[in-house]
């Protein structure tokens, strides 16, 4: 059993990664450079003799587009593999993340494909990875995904009843406003924002700056902010062609150009079902093919015109990252963050900048 890591790998390094270029002009294109990534995919070579009997694995997979999404098209075609090798993925589609969750949570599937997000409502180590401003750059998710391939980190992230086989990040998520004079916190005061209905760290920040925050899910954010319900929201570059952003920036819209969070994809699993060695060579796999990923990221941001992008006061950044952390320690004070996940990140940070002031201060 321990090869089953194999497949949904595949789906976390690719298919979940995978724009949804449903009406993209450069679709083609994208497709080819697509393919040329899954052809380079590393992965542990598969085992030389087939399991005796075929055995049935649920996956609850979230596509916001539904059967015909790219994860769930690329999610068939490794399920055509698996197969051979004596695993029957019964995958089960959602267009509604929060009922993929549920369905997981009460045992209608074995392993997971949700946002990291969300992840945090079943394993907090692995979902405090999304904090907010905790990993911002390449360099942050490089290192992140050194330390989650340790197997040292194994019983940490085994510690619950689930267990998450890894973290991809899409990408760094900006904030989105239909403003271009909204390049300050002050000046965002009395604007709609959007934030996730399961998220108060998005609540907390946005009441904080004076602006209203409005709940959205995954699936009507860009529609919010495309017709102008919210006029602000946060999204990562990735999102750009597949949810026509455009639409909400026109015509005299902007992206803050300072990335505020990289939010990951993860695959999680219950702990009880599958063994440790599953998640051990489930995280390498995703830190063997950072390089990949990260091209996907480059080439999906390639497709964002820099005429968007507002740069923000060179004085406002410290304020960003200081509201950032305040609300790192907060939350995690009150069991909504993971303290040593927060830690780790925090030391990522110092690596990367040894001179950032908390590098010194060390409250997190």
């Amino acid at each position: 059993m321990t090869e089953f890591f194999r497949p949904l790998i595949v789906l976390l390094t690719v298919a979940l990664c995978a724009p949804l270029h449903a009406a993209d002009t450069h679709g083609q294109q994208i497709e080819q450079e697509l393919q040329s990534i899954r052809g380079a995919i590393q992965l542990p070579t598969p085992p030389a003799v087939r399991p005796k009997e075929i055995r049935k694995v649920r996956v609850c997979v979230f596509d916001p587009i539904g059967a015909h999404g790219y994860l769930s098209n690329a999610a068939k075609d490794v399920r055509l593999e698996t197969l051979k090798w004596g695993y029957d993925l019964q995958l089960q589609t959602y267009t509604s993340e929060k009922i993929a969750a549920e369905d997981f949570k009460a045992g209608r599937c074995e392993a997971a494909i949700i946002s990291g997000l969300r992840a945090r409502l079943f394993n907090k180590f692995a979902g405090t990875i999304d904090s907010i401003g905790g990993l911002t750059t390449e360099q942050h998710h490089r290192l992140m995904a050194e330390v989650l391939a340790s197997p040292k980190i194994s019983p940490k992230i085994r510690a619950g009843e689930f267990e998450s086989l890894g973290a991809v990040p899409i990408g760094p998520a900006y904030v989105f406003t239909n403003d271009r004079s909204v390049n300050s916190l002050t000046k965002a005061a009395g604007k709609r924002v959007a934030v996730l209905d399961y998220d108060p760290v998005q609540a907390r920040m946005v009441s904080q700056i004076g602006a209203s925050p409005v709940g959205v899910e995954i699936t009507n954010v860009a529609g919010k902010f495309n017709n102008g319900t919210v006029d602000i929201i946060a999204a990562p570059l990735a999102a750009f062609e597949a949810l026509e952003l455009w639409k909400g920036l026109e015509p005299r819209g902007a992206i803050i150009d300072y990335p505020i969070v990289w939010p990951t994809v993860q695959a999680l699993v219950r702990t009880r079902d599958f063994p440790p060695e599953i998640g051990i060579a489930a995280r390498w796999t995703v830190h063997a093919n950072f390089d990949l990923l990260l091209k996907y990221i480059r080439m999906a941001e390639g497709t964002v015109p820099r005429k968007y992008f507002e740069p923000i006061p060179d004085a406002d950044k410290p304020k960003y990252e200081e509201m950032m952390r305040q609300a790192r320690i907060s939350l995690r004070d009150e069991g909504y963050y993971d303290a040593e996940m927060l830690s780790i990140q925090r030391k990522i940070r110092c690596r990367v900048e040894p001179s950032r002031a908390e590098c010194t201060d060390k409250k997190e």
